[in-house]
């Protein structure tokens, strides 16, 4: 019988991993929704913006509930539809609001009440001034110095981190807009929210991604919106310097894993929306978690062995998992992740 930390065999994996259950898409949509993976897949920005927005599509592909995914540049989106309004979980660039907006508009024209940061980089928090404004709370809360701003704009909900690091200088650039900056904070473990009928959950998840990463995990629709915490076009990347770290991507896997339940034989079930890539479930995070494990476990033994970095690499600690998840090229390539590992378990940051 196979437990969560079981692999499965490859064939097996990829045959799951091409497809998602019809039953989720309505009719007509299936060929649509492959080029959406497709899209989905290719469409991986992590520091680096697209050098022509003009030519980004941006899709909506039905998840399960009343929960869909927005796939264009940058960061994945969530979001939510109800008869309360929308719940937007990220934002992607800011040159995309109003081809964002214009594709959720096709869902539904109830006003964009809450917008979730899953962490504070760009391609997931670039579009929050301008759907903010797009937007409108359900309460006051979020204004500043007049009571008539009460309804203006939508809530911006995020851990504190996230809104230290908006808001504070980095790198010698001067701090994001004001606009774009969480209107609504938490700095324990979790926020809950009640909207549309459903309990969402923001769970903190430490030294991960990032300090200030959070899930979101939708309870009724049983989808959870994952951040960079989980993606499938690559290794993961962790900021060290804004406290990310390798153990804590591991730790917040196991978050994932915990919380999701898969369906019959593993497939379906509750489903996770990552940060860059496809549609996943439970499996799919399962097999992820373990490749990022074995590989930390190999390069902390070469750690303790007196190895040094370049030893490390000339090692090939991700050998066997190079020809799925490895890149030469790019914003984030397979050296740089290895470093990565190897700085964050030595604490040489």
């Amino acid at each position: 019988m196979r437990g969560k930390g079981s692999q499965k065999p490859e064939a097996r994996s990829q045959n799951r991993k091409a497809r998602i259950r019809t039953s989720l898409l309505p009719s007509g949509f299936w060929l649509l929704a492959s080029g959406f993976l497709l899209l989905a897949t290719v469409a991986v920005a992590y520091p680096q913006q697209p050098q022509n927005f003009d030519n980004v599509e941006i899709n909506i592909l039905p998840v399960q509930g009343n929960v869909y995914m927005i796939v264009g540049a940058g960061g994945n989106m969530t979001m939510q539809v109800g008869d309360q309004g929308i719940l937007l979980v990220d934002t992607q660039f800011p040159q995309l609001s109003s081809k964002v907006l214009a594709a959720i508009r096709k869902i539904s024209n109830k006003p964009i009440r809450y917008i979730i940061n899953t962490h504070f980089h760009p391609d997931h928090t670039g579009g929050n001034e301008n759907l903010r404004k797009a937007g409108s709370t359900i309460a006051g809360g979020n204004f500043a110095g007049n009571i008539r701003d009460a309804g203006e704009g939508a809530a911006i909900v995020a851990h504190e981190n996230v809104l230290n690091r908006l808001s504070a200088p980095a790198g010698g650039q001067a701090p994001t807009p004001t606009g774009g900056w969480p209107t609504d904070t938490y700095f324990s473990g979790q926020k809950d929210i009640f909207f549309n009928g459903e309990a969402v959950q923001l769970i903190h998840q430490p030294a991960a991604h990032t300090d200030g990463d959070s899930l979101v995990f939708f309870r009724r629709s049983d989808v959870i919106s994952a951040g960079d915490i989980f993606v499938t076009s690559g290794y993961p990347y962790f900021d060290l310097q804004s406290g990310g770290s390798i153990n804590g991507v591991v730790d917040a896997l196991n978050r994932i894993i915990v919380l999701a339940v898969p369906a019959d034989k593993q497939e379906g079930g509750t489903y996770i929306i990552p940060g860059h890539g496809r549609l996943c479930d439970e499996a799919d995070v399962v097999e992820y978690r373990d490749m990022i494990t074995i590989i930390r476990d190999r390069v902390q033994d070469m750690i303790k062995k007196g190895m040094t970095l370049e030893q490390v690499k000339a090692a090939r600690p991700t050998r066997d998992y190079d020809p799925r998840y490895g890149a030469t090229t790019g914003p984030r390539t397979t050296d740089m992740f290895v470093e990565a590992v190897y700085r964050s378990l030595s604490a040489k940051k």
